[in-house]
């Protein structure tokens, strides 16, 4: 890990309730993001709009989050950190309660909207727990608020299902609200101030170019189903996602302070962790759509369990629980949890699950525990991806760093929930209202080429990374053995 020395650390008032703190910011992101999924077709029956036109109440969440997440990065790395906290969880509390008011779906959307701007909460959450938190509590916390947004989704699912068959469609939108404002208040009290940095400018340019490049690409990916992939319009935008967010990468190499130092993916730690939270996210939400949707389907179709919003969100809570567990467990195993051989069991794990569903999904039980082998490869996973990032850059770029990896994560989860509606629709005969069975056997073969290829990244990247190791500590000692044969110079 980079020497931290150049800042004091924070003195902390509550220090036993630090990481519960922080550990609530990132449930109350889970909370957030979960709002979207098992509502659309209530929100669609509800504010008489399309089920296309509602599922914007999941896309705007995700883009903006895309969008404030590097940019809240990079202010959190000055001695602004704590006001930026407090500023998104504020913007989280109002949109919120004006998503939770019935003012018609423009209203919805704008609070979704602001919403979103809590997704920049948990690397801002990973960067204080580096800075305030011992060397060995830090690594401990850092993996846990990593799992934090991946183990919310079985626990958010259920909630929000409850509430939207019991207590109508807003009351999760007051549940996240009453959230926020114990989130801020617990923030103002316990979160310390940040270890005194000199304040970074912010990149404009750079925030521009990355906001036009992921909103171009979500858009993509949310709006392809429905315009056509093949339409010109969908194309010209896809195009525009390449053209901005590949002039955004030549700014920040360039850029004096850009807003993600893109030099420092170069790091094998960065890189490999960046590419696994990627093509992994892929695999990880094209399992969580299949599985959500499958369930759902009524049994007429002759397949499916015709199950309700709240026994679906039943079945991710294993996924939620063997996630968490195992995250706990790969940290107690200390130096043995080398990246080289967890990352690829976490893969592994992950290809299982998959593989179990495309054989043995004739059963709630069995989707159950398919779940929960799915959760332990997510558990392993992101417990030691962190670790790789703030491994491999200062102190003080954590919080852009773990920025960009939240906008990675982002950009798998949306590939994968894209590509599963992708597969499904090319599986539904025209004039039908449901794909055929055989489409979710295409998509989870699709979701197992993502973790065989995240397999074989991680297993190529770790190797020789641990080969560079050492080679460089060869070299360090042949160059001491040299100085020390080197006959001193003569004094006269």
């Amino acid at each position: 890990m980079p020497d931290d020395s150049a800042a004091s650390a924070p003195t902390l008032r509550h220090p036993r309730a630090l990481v519960p703190v922080l550990v609530s910011l990132g449930m109350l992101v889970a909370v957030v993001s979960s709002l979207g999924a098992p509502l659309i077709p209530t929100i669609a029956a509800e504010d008489q709009v399309s089920l296309s036109t509602a599922q914007w109440a999941l896309t705007v969440t995700m883009l903006v989050g895309a969008i404030a997440t590097p940019v809240m990065g990079r202010l959190g790395d000055g001695p602004h950190r704590k006001k930026v906290i407090l500023a998104g969880l504020t913007v989280v509390l109002a949109g919120s309660l004006l998503a939770a008011l019935p003012l018609g779906f423009a209203c919805l959307l704008v609070g979704r909207a602001l919403q979103g701007v809590g997704m920049g909460l948990v690397p801002l959450a990973i960067a204080t727990a580096r800075d305030a938190l011992p060397s060995p509590k830090a690594r401990s916390a850092v993996a846990t608020l990593s799992l934090t947004t991946a183990a919310g989704i079985g626990l958010g699912y259920p909630i929000t299902g409850l509430f939207a068959q019991y207590l109508g469609m807003y009351a999760g939108f007051w549940f996240a609200a009453a959230m926020a404002a114990a989130a801020l208040t617990a923030t103002v009290i316990v979160v310390p101030a940040p270890p005194s940095r000199p304040t970074t400018a912010m990149d404009v340019p750079g925030a521009l170019l990355l906001a036009g490049g992921m909103a171009a690409l979500l858009v993509t990916l949310a709006e392809g189903e429905r315009w056509g992939w093949g339409s010109a319009r969908l194309l010209a935008v896809a195009a525009a996602a390449v053209v901005l967010l590949a002039g955004w990468v030549l700014h920040s190499l360039r850029a004096t302070h850009p807003l993600v130092r893109i030099r420092l993916v170069k790091d094998r730690g960065v890189l490999v962790a960046n590419l696994t939270t990627m093509v992994g996210g892929v695999g990880t939400y094209l399992l969580i759509s299949l599985v959500t949707r499958y369930v759902q389907t009524p049994e007429s179709a002759g397949y499916g369990f015709g199950a309700s919003i709240v026994v679906t969100g039943l079945l991710l809570v294993p996924f939620s629980a063997a996630s968490l567990v195992t995250g706990r467990l790969v940290r107690m195993m200390g130096r043995a949890a080398t990246p080289a051989r967890m990352l690829p069991l976490g893969c592994v794990l992950s290809l299982g699950a998959l593989v179990c569903f495309l054989l043995a999904r004739s059963s709630l039980w069995g989707i159950g525990a398919m779940m929960a082998l799915a959760g332990l490869g997510v558990g392993v996973t992101f417990a030691v991806t962190p670790g790789l990032i703030v491994g491999g850059v200062p102190a003080e770029e954590t919080g852009s760093a773990m920025s960009f990896n939240q906008v990675v994560k982002y950009i798998g989860y949306s590939t994968g929930s894209a590509l599963s509606a992708v597969i499904l629709q090319a599986s539904t005969a025209p004039g039908a209202a449901l794909p055929t069975n055989g489409g979710y056997r295409d998509a989870g073969l699709a979701g197992c080429v993502a973790f065989v290829v995240t397999g074989i990244l991680a297993v190529a990247l770790t190797r020789a990374g641990a080969r560079s190791s050492v080679v460089a500590a060869g070299q360090g000692t042949l160059a001491t053995a040299s100085d020390r044969a080197r006959p001193e110079p003569s004094r006269r």
